[in-house]
């Protein structure tokens, strides 16, 4: 590959304004083919891009697969599918023939580790994405097999990896699931071309420019997208990412890249800049020795000195590098810096080239996409889906399907900036939304289109229920901004919080004809929802079932700073207004908070406050949530690297509940009901100092005495001795609901 040429900034062309390619003229497929037969009922001699996917192929626009499929298609591409294939074959691979321009490669709508494992690394036994449920139909990084199995298949065709697997790993990441840093998927893929996030304006331009006969080698100037390039240029600024963001107090050497041995192709590039220099070593291809370059991050308490202030480096035209993969894979403060001045460079409107070394190439990382407009965003979701499950698959149940075929996606993208969370690295914090008369007429298409519509809509929302249409009053300050959150410490001043014409939306889409309940199922942002009253008041009035899920996540301000997530006030504060506005609409209905356990930060002191709060305000917990690592975020690199990220390094380390003793412990606390965790809360309690919190009234925590055999009086102990329901929340006729429900 050539060293990626910089040209300047085209006109943005609309998604939908590109040149249709010849095979237009075929038409739209009712189904993109999964088969030859299916190919040669179409008339089609070839496929031009061949997708391949990890999860069973569902022609609904909540799967990427098919967003990504009838986008190109609608370019005028001949699209095929090879879904969920026997990764062990590369015949398999070559079930539709080689494709005209490239293979797309993706492990699903899912991480595939996430997917496999639970948070304690035990295997999963289902797949929701998969017909039947079953699991174990995709192998673990299926990002990386896939590709090396369509290598095989065809050696010389392109390979574009996507999905959010492949986003959330396109420079070196940590990996929970073998516990080390491991290298961008695009080395271990040997993919050419990587696009991340939501990817529809850069496949589109790819597939243009690929099918005009550019070589995909040569393509390098597309925004979302990451390859491999062979070095960098000698005609643009290099900046050390110490430059963008020092990492705390270092010893006398003023780059955590200085050593002898300068790569010398880098030399001239990096002059234009102050004190630039990478410790790397060409002659031999490994990193300089790890004392040479490895940052000393000091505790700032034993200096009598503060360390002198240094002026960030703003350019918007620079490449900011990256500590290389050696060198973040051998030190955790450098790990934590490079993932600090990754986060600052996510919002499209300021964020720079980031470029890694690994081994003898450079992972090369363009800014973000700039996001879709109202009319492209309606566009991708107007395109001509059949909204079911491929006929492939006959009668069988998808349950990924089954959740989502009355729900409709209304927006994309979270300001929210949770830092355990990783939508903001995929999607995006600027909300691109869909229009009103978009997504009243998908209502339509569900009420008139799909089989066993009964008048429920089960959700208008998207990765949050209450941020369609919000945004920055400024776009000038939207642009310039580097805030991992919108809404954290507090909601931000130049935020547009008003949530009215979501009210319109809602009271319009729920007057529809044949269409007798709108539910809203996604993600409540209730620090949000209070801004604005009435739509609290709609939502409770007319849009909750009984029970509204949300997550304040902890109780305590500790685990809270670390996640950036609003303090309990505000969750008290909501709570007064769902339950006002359920009482005035006479409907009995109840909050089903969601909390985490063994979250960076978080202290088992943390979790036995959490578990008195529950316990205080009647909830009992039956399913919780173990903190999951996922490759990315920032709470994972806490975990890792035991810095925060959030704030500059300064040697101060953070917390980190590891183990899986005292990972089982902290979930052990938020099932505090349950007796086979009583004695190990116990033994934590008393150690605690908390001895108080044990005994047989309804005001301790746990029992005294550990029961024998629970069953037949089981609840009736539990009753007795906690003061709780026999059931998942407050109230006794909620939990008696709720039991008919489990036995129905």
């Amino acid at each position: 590959m050539q060293t990626p040429r910089i040209e300047p900034p085209k006109d943005l062309q609309p998604v939908y304004g590109y040149r249709k390619f010849w095979a237009e003229c075929l038409g739209p497929a009712p189904e993109l083919p999964m088969s030859r037969a299916e190919m040669d009922a179409l008339g089609w001699d070839s496929c031009d891009i061949i997708i391949v996917c990890g999860d069973a192929y569902v022609d609904h626009p909540s799967f990427g697969m098919a967003v990504i499929g009838r986008a190109l298609e609608a370019q005028g591409f001949r699209v095929g599918i090879i879904a969920q294939p026997d990764w062990r074959d590369k015949q398999a691979f070559m079930a539709l023939g080689e494709p005209n321009l490239f293979f797309g490669v993706s492990a699903g709508n899912m991480d595939s580790m996430i997917n496999r494992y639970t948070a304690d690394h035990k295997v999963r036994k289902d797949d929701a994405y998969t017909p039947g449920g079953t699991g174990g139909k995709r192998p673990d990084r299926s990002t990386l097999v896939y590709a090396q199995r369509c290598r095989e298949a065809y050696k010389h065709c392109p390979i574009v990896l996507g999905g959010i697997e492949a986003s959330l790993r396109r420079l070196a990441h940590y990996d929970y699931w073998s516990d080390k840093v491991r290298r961008s998927v695009l080395v271990d893929a040997k993919a050419d071309m990587l696009v991340f996030g939501n990817a529809e304006r850069a496949i589109i331009e790819i597939s243009h420019r690929l099918a005009q006969g550019e070589s995909i080698s040569d393509i390098s100037d597309i925004r979302g997208t990451a390859f491999l390039a062979p070095q960098l240029p000698d005609d643009r600024q290099i900046v050390d990412s110490t430059q963008i963001d020092m990492p705390g107090r270092i010893d006398e050497i003023p780059s955590p890249y200085q050593s002898e041995n300068t790569d010398q192709a880098d030399s001239s590039s990096a002059a234009s800049t102050e004190n630039t220099s990478c410790a790397y070593n060409t002659a031999n291809q490994q990193p300089a020795s790890a004392t040479s370059n490895a940052v000393q991050v000091m505790d700032m308490a034993k200096l009598n000195t503060k360390p002198a202030a240094k002026k960030p480096f703003r350019s918007k035209n620079a490449i900011i590098r990256l500590p290389d993969f050696e060198q973040v894979k051998q030190d955790k403060a450098l790990y934590a810096h490079a993932s600090r001045v990754f986060h600052q460079e996510t919002n499209p409107g300021n964020a720079r080239i980031l470029v890694q070394r690994h081994g003898d190439k450079l992972v090369w990382v363009n800014p973000p996409p700039t996001p879709l407009s109202t009319e492209e965003m309606d566009w991708v979701f107007e395109l001509p889906y059949t909204r079911k499950p491929h006929s492939h698959y006959g009668d069988a149940k998808i349950p990924a399907y089954d959740m989502i075929r009355f729900s409709v996606n209304i927006m994309r993208g979270c300001f929210g900036g949770c830092s355990f969370c990783s939508i903001t690295e995929h999607e995006g914090r600027i909300i691109q939304n869909r229009s009103q008369d978009s997504i009243l007429r998908e209502i339509e298409n569900i009420r008139d289109k799909t089989p066993g519509f009964t008048g429920t809509i089960s959700d208008l929302g998207g990765p949050t229920a209450n941020m369609w249409r919000l945004h920055c009053v400024d776009e000038k300050i939207e642009a310039s901004c580097r805030r991992p959150s919108c809404v954290y410490p507090g909601i931000c001043s130049n935020l547009n919080t008003d949530q009215t014409p979501l009210i319109e939306l809602y009271q319009k889409a729920r007057d529809i004809d044949g269409v007798k309940r709108v539910l809203i199922a996604s993600g409540l942002r209730y620090d949000l929802a209070v801004k604005t009253p009435a739509y609290v008041k709609e939502l409770v009035t007319h849009h909750v079932g009984g029970y509204l899920k949300i997550a304040p996540e902890h109780t305590e301000d500790g685990p809270l700073s670390k996640m950036l997530k609003p303090g309990m006030g505000t969750y008290d504060e909501f709570k007064r207004l769902f339950d006002k506005y359920s009482k005035e609409a006479g409907k009995e209905q109840y909050l089903i908070p969601y909390f985490i356990a063994a979250h960076p930060g978080t202290t088992s002191k943390d979790m036995m406050l959490l578990a008195v709060w529950l316990k205080q305000n009647g909830f009992r917990a039956d399913q919780v949530q173990t903190f999951y690592p996922s490759p990315m975020a920032s709470a994972t690199t806490m975990y890792y690297s035991e810095y925060d990220p959030l704030r500059r390094l300064d040697g101060e380390k953070v917390f980190i509940p590891k183990g899986l003793k005292q990972r089982r412990l902290h979930k052990a606390f938020l099932r505090y009901h349950d007796p086979e965790n009583w004695p190990m809360l116990r033994e934590e309690l008393k150690r605690l100092g908390r001895e108080d919190l044990i005994g047989n009234s309804k005001r301790h925590l746990i029992p005294r005495d550990q029961p024998r055999g629970l069953a037949g009086r089981g609840q009736r102990f539990l009753t007795q001795h906690t003061g709780l329901p026999p059931r998942d929340n407050g109230g006794k006729k909620a939990s008696t609901r709720h039991s008919k429900s489990k036995r129905r």
